[in-house]
């Protein structure tokens, strides 16, 4: 596969020098080696001295770890051949084969990439069409998407390529999904905003890793350039899906908040809820007898004043880790309930501004901001992926999984009892007893710094009882508190839980699936379920790490391919057999019984009541992106086949 670099966006004259040069002075050395090396054409920006040196952790590496002068040298050149090519100079390299972009990413980041993973950093270089080469027919289509969170803005904009005629339904006033609901103080992503980015519509962030306000904006933006505001029912939840088998049509029962109830049909439904949509709300004795205001993250009131009062937060997970940083100063006094340890990554970029000059050298060169993706979306999706299996002859499974998984440990151990050095007595309250990754790694974005704060308790046991304002642990630790946050997250593995679907024959999907054990072929399709497709549905998740948006991504590329397909055999319905979904199942689920996040003694939110792994993914992602390029077309049931038209067959 080959790819093809967007055009110049900025043309010569008008380009600002000095600050470009900025940008350039401050940007990310291994990033720059591989400019070079497509700009000029010249190996030596592969081979030494200038091949970078291994960073700690997951720090950016701009440095390279090369000394001053060897940075200089790299800069100047880099300088001179972007400004050769702002003036018209072609690319030296411009289409690396797989197999070289692989050996170049090898380089930046200083590690084996495989072969293979050339294929995903070739896509990730491409921008996707505009318009998607779809059958005539499709233009009499209609389908009907659930949620206007990430997953529906990204089927809203691939509904458009394909030309076919869709409305999306949204039970918020507006687009954002989780990012609409979740406002609590200290909201952001864990994952690079680079990567945390639709493909077709690349930012230009602030941060490098954003907060709430600046995603949401920037969803906001998307839904905006794509015209999807006048395809969107806000205010309108989807209570019911049905599958009306003469029509061979969805219906979908939508509720207003008037009372009132409408009916829509269309020949596909894409739902597009998520899985962190419902909160997760403990069972804590006498919790409704709490004299103070109880609060939930993802339900957080504008109004709210937290100065001066006690404020207990319950969790430390993801949102715990947030808010209670965020809140702490503000606080006369903040408790912590962690009845269980996570293990927590430096974050030298927590906060932190993209230089203007880097930004801008972004915007100039995006060859510049290709790479620097790049080498974020292998840290943070799949460099850690080989560490995690469970090697069965390693004699310590009790503490991690393998030899490398051994040495993360120890990595992260010196980080919390470095950062803990003062207060030792927390160092055994906080580290886990548990291999690194077997839950999702959090970042540490002022978690160990806010424990030493003189008004900041933390108390390792769960929130057994509340009496008026008194709460009590598990033990009998008794505090007073104002306010209390519940950072419980969601109910993860109840997927589709917001709405009834019933597909051919009646088929309810709850039964069939259960409460919380759901299965889908690639995330996506169940059989008895036609024409349906599920965004970020079971086992699409990224649980060792890295931006969901590309797997949601890959989804719909798949579920637009098997719509086409569906067309070019002529026929009106189209579901994964179901054979191949149960065989697909038993993939996962023996894929996952060689992984980390099935080690004995652990709890995590990506498994169900029987211990089954639901939410996230054992794949690789450029794994899962070969998966979801083409499907099958013996993989698939088609319905009502009518025989491909000669402009159905020209389609294809």
């Amino acid at each position: 596969m080959t790819h093809a670099l967007p055009d110049r966006p900025i043309s010569p004259n008008q380009i600002d020098w000095p600050l470009l040069e900025s940008g350039v002075e401050h940007g990310n050395i291994p990033s720059l080696l591989m400019l070079l090396h497509q700009m000029t054409g010249e190996a030596r920006w592969l081979e030494e001295p200038f091949v970078p040196k291994r960073a700690p952790g997951l720090d950016d590496n701009d440095s390279g770890q090369l000394d001053e002068e060897t940075q200089q040298q790299v800069r100047h050149h880099a300088l001179e051949a972007i400004k050769a090519w702002l003036n018209g100079k072609p690319l030296a390299l411009p289409q690396p084969d797989n197999a070289q972009l692989a050996k170049m990413l090898s380089v930046a980041m200083t590690e084996h990439v495989p072969e293979e993973y050339g294929d995903i950093i070739a896509a990730g270089m491409t921008k996707p069409p505009v318009q998607r080469d779809a059958p005539p027919m499709l233009k009499s289509k209609s389908a009907i998407v659930i949620g206007a969170g990430i997953s529906g803005i990204c089927a809203g904009i691939e509904l458009q390529r394909l030309g076919i005629d869709h409305v999306i339904f949204e039970k918020n006033e507006d687009f954002g999904g989780t990012w609409f609901e979740n406002r609590y103080p200290g909201c952001g992503v864990d994952t690079p905003s680079l990567t945390y980015t639709f493909s077709c519509r690349p930012n230009d962030w602030s941060k490098y890793f954003p907060l709430r306000d600046e995603i949401e904006g920037y969803l906001l933006d998307t839904a905006r350039e794509y015209g999807l505001a006048a395809r969107t029912q806000f205010s309108s939840k989807v209570e019911a899906a049905r599958w009306i088998e003469g029509a061979d049509q969805w219906e979908v029962t939508v509720s207003k908040p008037d009372g009132s109830i409408a009916t829509h049909r269309a020949d596909y439904l894409f739902s597009a809820v998520g899985i962190l949509n419902i909160p997760q709300y403990p069972r804590i004795a006498g919790l409704e007898s709490f004299t103070g205001e109880v609060i939930h993250t993802s339900r957080w009131p504008k109004d709210i004043d937290l100065a001066g009062k006690r404020i207990a937060v319950i969790g430390n997970g993801a949102s715990g880790m947030q808010v209670a940083p965020a809140v702490a100063d503000e606080a006369a006094a903040l408790t912590v309930f962690a009845r269980s340890k996570q293990w927590a990554a430096p974050f030298p970029q927590f906060r932190k501004d993209v230089p203007a000059g880097v930004r801008y050298l972004m915007q100039a060169v995006p060859l510049y901001r290709m790479w620097l993706e790049q080498r974020l979306s292998w840290t943070f999706n799949d460099r850690v992926h080989g560490t995690l299996r469970r090697d069965p002859q390693w004699p310590h499974p009790e503490r991690a999984v393998n030899e490398i998984n051994d040495g993360h440990r120890r990595h992260f151990t010196r980080y919390v009892e470095e950062q803990l050095a003062d207060r030792p007595e927390l160092i055994e309250a906080v580290l886990p007893d548990y291999p690194p990754f077997a839950k999702r790694m959090l970042l540490d974005n002022g978690w160990y710094r806010m424990l030493r704060k003189p008004n900041t308790r933390l108390i390792p046991e769960h929130l057994a009882k509340v009496e008026g304002s008194r709460l009590f642990s598990s033990s009998g630790i008794e505090i007073e508190a104002d306010v209390i946050i519940l950072a419980t997250g969601f109910q993860t593995t109840r997927v589709l839980g917001s709405y009834d679907v019933v597909g051919k024959g009646g088929q309810v999907l709850r039964d069939l699936w259960g409460e919380d054990d759901a299965a889908a072929y690639l995330g996506t399709l169940v059989p008895g379920f036609p024409n349906m497709f599920i965004l970020l549905g079971p086992n699409v998740g990224s649980g060792h790490g890295g931006s969901m948006i590309r797997n949601i991504e890959n989804q719909m590329h798949f579920a637009g391919e098997v719509v086409l397909a569906s067309a070019r055999e002529g026929a009106d319905t189209v579901e994964v057999k179901d054979e191949v979904y149960q065989d697909y199942r038993r993939q996962i689920d023996e894929a996952h019984e060689r992984l980390v996040w099935t080690h004995p003694g652990t709890e995590n939110w990506y498994r169900n009541a029987k211990g089954r792994v639901v939410a996230i993914t054992p794949w690789r992602n450029d794994a899962f992106w070969r998966m979801t390029r083409t499907p099958n077309v013996d993989d698939l049931e088609f319905g009502k086949t009518q025989g491909a038209s000669p402009a159905l067959a020209d389609a294809g």
